[in-house]
């Protein structure tokens, strides 16, 4: 390990990480753009580099364009990246609020902790934890995403039926396309651009930036703009004491998920958030501008980061579409992750863990530093920015295909994106299940095909029935703790 950071201090090395850092942070901050995209478009670039200076290079993108995603998430109400999704709900409102430097201050701060802490687990338990994900099979994940669905009633604030409705809607919109299980086109209605379903970009893109464009270009008056971060963020030892013990849980959290295949940062989001609102002494701030919401939300989806390159370098499976290329770039290098990794280039290997801890420390440096900057985007006029905003939204959208169905389908969601909010129905839950559907149908099918249709099987799955057992709890939580309530005011009126 210490040889990796020896290596990794090279100027050329440290400069690439710098570099991509940097570009990751500017990419995520931009709607529209992901890390994602950012890696697939450098990794040509990486052909003729030195293996350890590529994936330097990719790993500072990485965590770069994780991060940055708060930026406009908190300012504007536009997630940088679906990881971000979470930050909106409490972030927004704390910058309506004038306290948008507040909000910055504590997403950045639980961005470098929730990094920190998954390094941790990446660089000493990364062999014990791959192995216990290897328990895992279809039904534990459909019982987890089965979990993480329940859930997304939690985090309706005016209702938990339309919190469930507008999950549900989302899930309907995943449906279109091929059937993977028998290869024949569903729900296309005679269409050949429905044939691969909706994009996530797109869809991501149009019920989050398009709408809030719309609704901004509507509207009689202008919102709020949030006050500029102030030359030195508004933080104190004291906020250690406070946010400290749901930095660490959400970080775990986030490891925890990020360690399994195909989750994915937002979920780790998701119930990282979810969970700090449970245990919460004023759940009914969440969602209203509540420090705790934001410091789970980006606690989390750092640290699932670090919890996705534990598969990678250990057992070569990748825990989402960043990892998949971040394969591709070893593999072009005549590198095969997995444990051999470890013994035929652990540079590599070793160096993937050193890099991902100076960056996380470059990431707070920049943008700790360059923050109150790149918060100026909330002053300029409104405009002009939606403009530029909009803009990058369609070149975000054409680029996942080279295809202007994609932008349809952009401007579609965000007119769907806007009816939604009218309604009153939450739109973190609508895309949640639209991200959530693909991954519980196949691994349903998957457990129903291993099992011959027996759906009495999960009771023999310990991991499966955890998760179960944990959804209907969170399903009957609000009504006991009615319950309880109702019975303590009957209580009180019998005593007066």
């Amino acid at each position: 390990m210490a040889d990796a950071f020896i290596l990794l201090f090279e100027w050329q090395n440290l400069l690439l990480l710098l570099a991509g850092t940097a570009l990751g942070i500017v990419v995520g901050a931009i709607p529209g753009l992901t890390a994602s995209m950012l890696i697939a478009l450098t990794l040509p670039l990486t052909f003729h580099m030195d293996p350890v200076g590529a994936v330097t290079l990719l790993i500072g993108e990485y965590v770069g364009g994780i991060s940055g995603g708060l930026i406009t998430a908190i300012l504007l109400r536009m997630p940088g990246t679906p990881a971000s999704i979470v930050t909106t709900f409490d972030g927004y409102p704390m910058a309506q609020d004038n306290r948008a430097e507040r909000a910055l201050a504590l997403g950045i701060l639980a961005s470098v902790v929730g990094g920190i802490i998954s390094w941790g687990f990446l660089a000493g338990m990364s062999p014990s934890l791959a192995r216990f994900a290897l328990k895992f099979g279809p039904w534990e994940y459909f019982t987890l995403v089965l979990m993480a669905l329940v859930m997304l009633a939690a985090l309706a604030h005016s209702s938990m039926v339309k919190g469930l409705l507008a999950a549900a809607l989302g899930m309907a919109f995943a449906l279109p396309g091929i059937d993977s299980s028998i290869g024949r086109a569903r729900l296309t209605f005679g269409h050949d651009a429905l044939l691969s379903g909706f994009g996530l970009l797109p869809v991501l893109i149009g019920a989050f930036a398009i709408s809030q464009i719309l609704r901004d270009s509507c509207a009689a008056k202008t919102s709020n703009q949030p006050a500029l971060p102030k030359a030195r963020l508004p933080l104190s030892w004291s906020d250690a004491r406070v946010h400290g013990p749901n930095m660490l849980r959400s970080s775990v959290i986030g490891t925890w998920i990020g360690l399994l295949p195909g989750i994915g940062a937002n979920i780790a989001a998701l119930v990282a958030y979810t969970t700090a609102k449970q245990v919460s002494g004023e759940p009914e701030k969440f969602g209203k501008g509540h420090e705790p919401g934001v410091v789970a939300g980006e606690s989390a989806n750092n640290a699932s980061i670090g919890g996705a390159l534990i598969p990678l370098i250990t057992m070569g499976i990748p825990g989402s579409v960043t990892e998949a290329i971040l394969i591709g770039a070893l593999t072009i290098h005549n590198l095969q992750p997995g444990p051999l990794l470890f013994q035929n280039a652990p540079e590599i290997a070793y160096g993937i863990i050193a890099a991902y801890l100076i960056a996380n420390i470059i990431m707070l440096v920049l943008m700790w530093s360059a923050v109150k900057y790149i918060a100026r985007l909330a002053q300029i006029p409104r405009a002009g920015l939606l403009g530029c905003i909009l803009v990058f939204c369609v070149v975000g959208s054409y680029a996942v295909n080279n295809s202007f169905v994609d932008v349809w389908v952009m401007i579609g969601f965000g007119v769907i994106g806007l009816g939604l909010e009218a309604a009153r129905v939450p739109l973190g839950p609508f895309v949640i299940g639209f991200v959530l559907s693909p991954i519980a149908e196949e691994q349903l099918r998957a457990s129903l095909m291993m099992s011959d249709g027996n759906v009495l099987e999960i009771l023999a799955r310990p991991y499966a029935m955890f998760f179960l057992l944990l959804a209907v709890l969170t399903l009957m939580w609000p009504v006991i703790l009615e319950r309880v309530r109702t019975n303590r005011e009957k209580l009180e009126n019998d005593h007066t």
